[in-house]
């Protein structure tokens, strides 16, 4: 998984609130078992009509958003199923963060799992981005310390849980967090000491 320290990029402002999972990956596409894949698949029913063609008139259609690397979006982003899918659809489709008022809970913790970044702004900070969100608008999203900004002046911090935080840094998964305690894994199986609890802390 790629690390995640700071990132600066295009701004697709998607003005809607509670997108379910289903809506940012339809249920048809859920039959791969690669986590890669499924970018082309992102918000199906609403970036392509009936005869297969772009619907011009949604956002990631638009000239000036396809090389967004940020999407912006109302409250209660990500709701529905627990399909980790819809976190892969946006990662493979080049999204590095999504800046929101609130997340669904289940959807937020898939995101750190797999590099992509959730932000959660106050409804006024979110409305102020909205507002500017045009073409060549960008974010910068800086994780080591915890703040968004563009090159306007504008600028705000958001909170994080510190385990979550330094997965991102590293680019860890949980099968990576557990490697990294191999050696004890491999003493423990061999039937050597048990090691104690409590082991490395993720804080700091």
């Amino acid at each position: 998984m790629e690390p995640f320290r700071k990132h600066t990029g295009c701004v697709a402002p998607l003005d809607r609130a509670n997108v379910d999972t289903d809506q940012i990956i339809p249920k048809q596409f859920l039959k791969r078992i690669e986590r890669t894949g499924f970018g082309e698949f992102l918000f199906f029913d609403w970036r392509y009509r009936e005869d297969g063609s772009d619907d011009p008139e949604f956002v990631l259609n638009r000239p000036e958003f396809r090389s967004a690397t940020i999407l912006l979006a109302r409250r209660n982003f990500g709701s529905g199923s627990s399909r980790e899918h819809a976190v892969w659809a946006l990662v493979d489709y080049g999204f590095r963060a999504v800046i929101a008022p609130s997340f669904a809970d289940i959807f937020y913790g898939n995101a750190f799992k797999n590099g992509l970044l959730p932000v959660r702004l106050a409804q006024e900070d979110v409305d102020y981005l909205f507002e500017q969100a045009g073409p060549g608008y960008e974010l910068t999203v800086d994780l080591e310390n915890c703040r968004v900004r563009d090159s306007r002046g504008w600028e705000r911090s958001f909170e994080l849980d510190p385990y979550f935080r330094t997965m991102l840094l590293n680019g860890w998964d949980e099968i990576a967090l557990t490697l990294r305690h191999e050696a004890a894994i491999a003493a423990y199986e061999a039937g050597g000491r048990r090691p104690e609890a409590g082991g490395d802390r993720l804080d700091g």
